[in-house]
């Protein structure tokens, strides 16, 4: 199994490796081995898959030269907030595009809005079909920053790009050596379930599946649009990737699953079932999921495992991706459920 992956320059901005933890009542409530592998303490205002793509991007950015980070998201993005305060870390300003129904009357100050606003980066609230046209916008605010005499770089919706791809080969590399203290040098056959929401976590790891040699398949679990549109994405992530640090070397697209069919509602909008399935987590494990992301991805899988117990083979790692900060907003909805 080749562990010797070269990668790029980073910044250190992660509590890593984070910790593999078996969840013992839920492993034997489905009678499948089912780990969590904790990304939601990569830190604390950090906490979630985030920042490991935001180390690399965010040396990119300082190599460039650059002094001020444009990113983009929905109103409650985690990436938009661990990018905001990870920017200072690194020091940097950034400046966020945040998506709203009503620009003119934007969410309450909560969750990842409150944290947002504390870092005292610049909000642009724009529109559903204004974001659709995301690459003009900060086309247009990095012109107009650089009129200012700033030095901007645009990070894509979620740091879903070749480069942030490397923040998951190096999570997939952590992982594989978890695996083989737990298997006693062998990684017996595993499949690392995660939320799929802009791509890039995803993608690294199948990258990282591929380059580690692992015996471990790779399942994205899509929390907005549908399957086409995430193998689009994730194919097109792993070409650039190969492209631009391998030459085209092994240009094949890594393996991985997309599972269709868990959206709900839509992007960043919870059905009962799902916060019930949140809710029964923390009950059963002390562990809290986020609504968005972890609880569409987790309701998501225990329906499959629902289906088929050994849909997934007998040991599943979840990857807890953190988005803490997005439950606070929606506490109301809980209401019947508590």
């Amino acid at each position: 199994m080749d562990m010797n992956i070269y990668f790029p320059e980073r910044v250190s901005l992660s509590n890593t490796p984070t910790p593999l933890q078996k969840m013992d009542r839920l492993s034997q409530q489905t009678g499948v081995e089912i780990y969590f592998k904790r990304d939601d303490f990569t830190g604390s205002e950090l906490s979630g898959n985030k920042v490991r793509k935001l180390e690399f991007l965010l040396a990119d950015a300082k190599k460039k030269g650059a002094d001020t980070v444009l990113t983009c998201g929905g109103a409650q993005s985690n990436h938009c907030r661990a990018t905001a305060l990870a920017a200072i870390r690194a020091g940097l300003s950034s400046l966020l595009l945040l998506r709203t129904d009503d620009p003119a009357n934007p969410p309450p100050i909560s969750g990842n809005i409150l944290l947002d606003r504390l870092s005292g980066a610049p909000i642009v609230w724009i529109t559903p079909e204004q974001y659709r046209a995301r690459d003009e916008i900060f086309e247009r605010e990095a012109r107009r920053l650089s009129s200012k005499g700033r030095k901007p770089y645009i990070i894509p919706e979620g740091g879903s790009t070749a480069l942030g791809a490397w923040g998951y080969v190096a999570e997939m590399e952590e992982l594989v050596a978890d695996l083989q203290r737990l298997d006693d040098g062998d990684v017996k056959p595993t499949t690392v379930v995660c939320a799929t929401g802009s791509g890039g976590t995803t993608a690294g790891l199948a990258l990282g599946a591929r380059l580690t040699g692992a015996d471990i398949r790779v399942v994205g679990v899509n929390v907005c649009d549908d399957r086409d549109y995430f193998v689009n994405i994730i194919d097109g992530i792993c070409r650039e990737f190969q492209w631009s640090y391998f030459a085209g070397e092994d240009a094949a697209i890594p393996p991985y699953d997309i599972v269709d069919g868990y959206v709900g509602r839509g992007y960043a909008l919870s059905r009962p079932e799902e916060l019930a399935a949140i809710r029964d987590l923390v009950r059963l494990e002390g562990v809290v999921l986020d609504p968005v992301y972890t609880g569409k991805a987790y309701f998501g899988m225990m329906s499959e495992l629902a289906k088929n117990p050994r849909v997934f083979g007998e040991r599943i790692v979840f990857v807890h991706t953190g988005g803490l900060f997005g439950l606070f907003a929606i506490a109301d909805q809980f209401a019947d459920l508590l």
